[in-house]
């Protein structure tokens, strides 16, 4: 016989869910989460029915949207038809999805290892390139994130790293092409001569790949100038490095193609990806590789395994989650909105002088708030907080907008699906809400 349980208050699921579960990236005593009761959309509710516009498609995944009917019946019609095989056998969907993805990621990349997620993508990524290559070190830059497990966090350059060091051996650093550019003292030919010499200070043989996230995520919305990719993949090829792309936060429509990367043409060696694959209905990660490099594996053996490695749930539902991509246009949809998104991004410049600068590229969007624009003060400290932009925090809670507010800035990464009167409607409560921040101008 079936449990029935009692509907649960936002107050208890809250109170259970901090006494018996660890919140992530926090001091547990000050985490005060949302309590969600259901979404459908661009919206979720609180059990209370408190409705949210979800500006941050809940961890920058939910790309096509909350409940969408299609994908939910493809997972409850593989879980009748079958729930779950080891990953030693071959199922219909990890098979369709694998020909799938072979169609969309970029150039020859033809070859898919499945994972949890993205952080297991990302392991398994330098894993592939240092079986590939027999070599051992990986280079990556500070403005990075690439996941929280041990050998990922260790690639990570922001301060999630920090409680894990000394991590895992191998790793060195790269310039990030964001501060020098901006502020005028470098361009990009300066950035890539600097990382030339630093793969030749630690040695070109000794260097399995180079990761980046093509668009930098959580560290920035960080968009390199056209030349940077080309140039990187140039260096690379010159010295025998395996470029991974993680495009486990941009790819999947969120920049306005399928995969940031390919905004620039550029031929990564592994992509990386999990979040949009399946809009996170069901956990799924990949890890996708160019086909030289799956060849390498029909000789040599693969030193990996999941147990849910191609988990017939999870691939039907990615099936699903890239149908509806096509069928609703949301990859050209997400370009469309990212324009006026831009153009709503430069109002809040022209109307808050809290405002010192914003980027996007399709529905990938920051706003860096400022206590001075002719010094470019941070609101907030590098991984600190203010009271300015706390309130600011709240102040969109209570009007029912949830964005990630991190240090000096705040995101706009709604779904995809969003239209422009949607969008507008955000947009109004985050003009409200930066009247909080002008005040703290000083001049």
């Amino acid at each position: 016989m079936a449990t029935k349980f009692d509907t649960m208050s936002g107050e208890q699921i809250v109170e259970l869910s901090r006494r018996h579960t660890l919140f992530e990236w926090s001091v547990q005593s000050a985490v005060d989460p949302i309590p969600v009761a259901r979404a459908k959309g661009i919206y979720f509710w609180t059990p209370e029915g408190k409705r949210f516009i979800d500006f941050n498609s809940q961890l920058m995944c939910v790309n096509i949207g909350h409940g969408d009917e299609r994908v939910i019946r493809a997972i409850q019609q593989q879980a009748a038809t079958l729930a779950y095989a080891n990953p030693f056998m071959a199922t219909e969907v990890r098979a369709r999805l694998a020909a799938k993805l072979a169609e969309i990621t970029p150039g020859d990349i033809d070859t898919f290892f499945f994972t949890n997620g993205g952080a297991e993508a990302n392991e398994n990524a330098i894993r592939i390139a240092r079986l590939v290559t027999g070599r051992q070190k990986i280079g990556a830059r500070y403005r990075s994130y690439h996941g929280g497990t041990a050998g990922v966090l260790t690639l990570t350059g922001d301060p999630r790293r920090w409680g894990a060091e000394p991590g895992i051996p191998g790793v060195f650093r790269i310039p990030d092409f964001y501060h020098g550019i901006q502020k005028g003292y470098d361009t990009t030919e300066d950035v890539l001569a600097r990382t030339d010499e630093i793969i030749e200070l630690e040695g070109p043989k000794t260097i399995a790949a180079i990761i980046v996230e093509p668009v930098t995520g959580t560290n920035g919305i960080l968009i390199p100038p056209d030349g940077y990719l080309q140039g990187l993949r140039d260096i690379c090829d010159k010295h025998g490095i395996l470029l991974i792309a993680d495009e486990v936060m941009a790819g999947f429509g969120r920049t306005g193609e399928w995969f940031s990367v390919d905004h620039w043409k550029v031929q990564p060696d592994l992509i990386s990806m999990a979040k949009g694959l399946t809009s996170a209905y069901v956990q799924l990660g990949a890890v996708g590789m160019r086909r030289n490099i799956a060849e390498h594996f029909q000789k040599n053996f693969f030193y990996g395994g999941l147990t849910y490695n191609s988990h017939p749930l999870a691939c039907a539902a990615a099936i699903a989650t890239i149908s509806v991509y096509e069928e609703d246009k949301l990859i050209e949809n997400a370009r469309q909105m990212g324009e006026l998104m831009h153009g709503l991004l430069r109002d809040l410049v022209d109307r808050h002088p809290s405002v010192g600068a914003t980027r996007n590229i399709g529905l990938f969007g920051i706003v860096e708030l400022v206590r001075s624009r002719r010094t470019l003060e941070p609101m907030a400290p590098f991984n600190g907080t203010a009271p300015e932009m706390q309130a600011l925090g709240k102040f969109f809670r209570e009007e029912g907008l949830y964005t990630f507010v991190r240090w000096n800035t705040f995101f706009t990464n709604p779904p995809l699906c969003i239209t422009e009167t949607e969008l507008r409607e955000a947009f109004a409560i985050i003009d409200r809400g930066l009247q909080i921040t002008d005040q703290a101008v000083t001049d």
